[in-house]
């Protein structure tokens, strides 16, 4: 059977209700299986973890779109995360009988049907981007959904699906396939966001950091501690564990302390066994010893 991740982000993560509604709904699409859901009240954003088959995301993204447009406007939605659509990004997967190639065409053919049911532009992104411009998230979001107008002007920012201007309510969407990726923030003892914003300088792969890492400073509204806020894009090459040293190397340079650090959303066992051979000093571990893993092969 195929298995397909995909991770849709909404930018809304406050009104619990909302985002409750719209996980039922998905619940509902027969074949698509809702394993986690994450809000985050300072981002102002939610994370859902889906899994199925490609039959059960072109029924369910859309219906997915069709809910969170109803009720997501970024003409009053504000949060520490940046966003450029109601629905943000939408990435595929490939996890188990599926390659990468089948998840950049679902990626594409979802991507044009949803903006013509919506009206909505879409850009791809990652393995599934038109061009190498395209291929970072963070590049086609950058001057968010407030200067999108302005951007989508240009020729070279045209979206891939979609009208030529944003969606009044819902901006715009970004979909495509990638690896697995782990959301991974760590928090400073600490309510200097300056700090926090140095250390997400120094480790992201964008200025000069660890490879596989993209990072931001934020301040916690509900707080007073700062965050540095990480997307992990390959925990194979950057491993967690390297990530937080790092971060805590940089923190004592300002006198800081980590205060604790969280993973949004699901994460690969892999990378958990990987920092548990590391900070254990394990010689000569496998996977074959975990538990779950034996029991799951017999």
């Amino acid at each position: 059977m195929a298995i397909i991740e995909c991770v849709p982000n909404i930018s809304e993560g406050v009104r619990g209700d909302v985002v409750a509604g719209i996980a039922a709904a998905l619940t509902a699409v027969p074949g698509l299986r809702v394993l986690d859901v994450q809000s985050d009240a300072t981002h102002n954003r939610s994370v859902l973890t889906l899994a199925g088959d490609a039959a059960a995301f072109r029924q369910g993204i859309p219906l997915l779109f069709e809910r969170s447009l109803a009720v997501i406007d970024l003409r009053t939605q504000r949060g520490e995360h940046p966003r450029l659509g109601a629905v943000d990004v939408v990435p595929f997967i490939p996890i188990d009988g599926v390659t990468m190639a089948d998840c950049v065409a679902l990626a594409k053919e979802i991507a044009s049907d949803v903006a013509s049911k919506f009206a909505l532009p879409v850009f791809l992104y990652e393995d599934a981007a038109s061009s190498p411009a395209r291929k970072n998230l963070e590049d086609i979001r950058r001057g968010e959904f407030e200067g999108l107008a302005e951007k989508m002007r240009k020729p070279e920012w045209a979206p891939d699906f979609g009208p030529a201007a944003p969606h009044a309510s819902a901006g715009a969407s970004v979909i495509g396939a990638r690896m697995p990726l782990i959301a991974y923030n760590i928090n400073l003892a600490t309510d200097r966001l300056d700090v926090a914003k140095k250390i997400a300088t120094a480790i992201r792969m964008s200025s000069g950091g660890l490879r596989f890492v993209k990072a931001m400073g934020l301040a916690l509204e509900d707080r007073p501690v700062v965050q540095v806020s990480m997307n992990l894009t390959n925990y194979e090459k950057t491993p967690i564990f390297r990530v937080f040293d790092l971060v805590q190397r940089e923190a004592a340079r300002y006198g800081v302390q980590v205060l604790e650090s969280e993973i949004v959303g699901l994460v690969p066992q892999a990378a958990l066994v990987q920092a548990a051979e590391y900070y254990l000093q394990l010689e000569g571990f496998s996977g074959r010893q975990v538990l779950e893993n034996r029991l799951r092969d017999a």
